[in-house]
């Protein structure tokens, strides 16, 4: 996160607020709750500001937990090695070098098993598209029917992209080979069964869809939040924002280029696999800016984050920077976490109404 100082600013001013400020849990509920990302409540009797506050928590981990796997700070299996795990590390650089100042900006972040494009000329192209996106929509407007039509397509497709155990044109077992190993956390978790599921399943003809203008972060969710556990919404507002907006304006070796549209794509993307549609956005969009091994990525990294390998990594954008790819899995992170957040500040609302 430091290779984006503004927002490791914003980021650690409310990790801070969450687990060492005035809140309505007790400091070691808190950092319970931040070790096994699960609360159940049992016989016990929560208060709203607790609730929220452990929903916050949740939400705040869980995404954590995909910057992580998806930065690569994580142990892969290596049975090479005696105590059976290594650092994951890009060519020759480890990511522990990163806190050490050895740059890793300018290593080639090239897979040896995906050479099936050129990367430059894939950069070039997805440039392009860009490019014609933006000349698009400022030339002619897109039909309600037809951006909701797009939605659901998309939609659909997403329960049919599946994480890290099938990858677009490698063998299954390639990528069972390379499943990461957990540590063992099993004393925190009740239920070790219990994990993602998607939010539909496949084949049911009409799969449920959040309408993000029905009940928004801005309008609904921050105003809830900072009722119940005070200024943390401003902390959470600030952090999303400044995720969305952050740009350097580059696209590996290209510079004064506006990735406005791919930011949004990425973003609105987790959120689309997650059920949530924004009204006022054409999906089209992402089935022309994300590639395949990009959106298999994303979900590993927003659903299964455990699942995720170097290779994976290593296989979309392979011009880019690792910081341009650490400000990808940032977009996921956030975006993951604010979905997280509706449903669960949407289901508290109703509750109170």
């Amino acid at each position: 996160m430091s290779l984006h100082t503004q927002y490791l600013e914003s980021f650690l001013r409310s990790q801070f607020y969450m687990l060492r400020m005035d809140g309505p849990l007790p400091l070691p509920y808190r950092h319970y709750i931040a070790v096994m990302k699960l609360v159940k409540t049992g016989e016990h009797n929560w208060s709203l500001p607790e609730l929220v506050h452990a929903v916050v928590l949740l939400a705040h981990y869980h995404a954590l937990a995909s910057f992580v796997f998806g930065s690569g700070i994580n142990p892969e299996r290596d049975p090479e090695i005696s105590n059976g795990f290594r650092l994951i590390s890009v060519n020759n650089f480890c990511v522990c070098d990163l806190a050490n100042d050895n740059s890793i900006e300018n290593a080639s972040l090239t897979g040896s098993n995906f050479g099936i494009v050129d990367s430059l000329s894939e950069l070039e192209a997805l440039m392009e598209r860009m490019k014609r996106l933006q000349e698009d929509r400022d030339d002619e407007g897109t039909t309600q029917e037809e951006m909701t039509t797009r939605f659901e397509k998309e939609k659909k497709e997403s329960l049919f992209v599946v994480s890290g155990d099938t990858f677009h044109s490698f063998p299954r077992s390639d990528f069972e080979d390379d499943v990461v190993l957990t540590a063992d956390v099993s004393r925190y978790v009740e239920d070790p069964g219990f994990g993602y599921e998607d939010f539909a399943r496949r084949g049911e003809e009409h799969l449920p869809t959040f309408r993000a203008q029905d009940y928004t972060w801005e309008n609904h969710g921050f105003s809830l939040v900072n009722r119940l556990y005070s200024d943390i919404g401003h902390l959470l507002d600030e952090k999303f924002r400044m995720v969305y907006t952050l740009t350097y304006n580059t696209m590996a070796t290209h510079e004064d280029v506006d990735t406005t549209t791919l930011r949004r794509a990425l973003f609105n993307y987790v959120h689309c696999m997650f059920g949530i549609r924004y009204d006022d956005y054409d999906y089209g969009e992402v089935n022309q800016l994300l590639e395949r091994s990009l959106k298999v990525y994303i979900k590993t990294v927003a659903c299964y984050p455990e699942r995720t390998t170097k290779r994976m990594y290593d296989s979309y954008w392979r011009q880019f920077k690792h910081s341009e790819k650490v400000h990808v899995n940032l977009l996921l992170m956030e975006a993951r976490m604010q979905a997280e957040l509706l449903y669960a500040l949407r289901a508290i609302t109703r509750h109170l109404t």
